[in-house]
């Protein structure tokens, strides 16, 4: 007999769970990958620490967001990618690093200094 067990059939009593169990969860569809404007983005380095980002974590980055202060966002600054938190001092925007290991950089494209995405969500593959 080639049995196998599909979740439906139980002996027994039925358990009080079995009304909030849900089904297959879908990483992409939740996470929303399959619009164009979003990116899996790997962390390197543990900058972030404080508010939960590891070293090894990867960011769902959304490109067509709009920035709003305290998000962190990755950017683009002298010709490196960092990730930074976004502050708004007067009329302009600072990038600020989570461990104050680098003075604030102000977001000036013509200084090289621009803001590529905003981070919509973060996953960890291990704990």
């Amino acid at each position: 007999m080639n049995a196998r067990y599909a979740g439906d059939r139980t002996t027994g009593f039925a358990s009080p769970a079995s009304d909030s169990v849900e089904g297959p969860i879908d990483l992409s569809q939740t996470l929303d990958l399959k619009n164009p404007s979003r990116y899996p983005v790997r962390v390197r380095g543990a900058t972030f620490a404080a508010r939960g980002i590891m070293d090894g974590d990867i960011l769902i980055a959304d490109t067509a967001g709009s920035p709003q202060a305290g998000q962190l966002v990755i950017a683009w600054a002298a010709g490196r990618v960092l990730l930074a938190e976004l502050q708004r001092r007067g009329n302009a925007w600072w990038l600020v690093s989570g461990d104050n290991t680098h003075p604030p950089l102000e977001v000036d494209p013509a200084r090289d200094v621009e803001i590529w995405a905003n981070v919509a969500s973060v996953v960890r593959e291990k704990a």
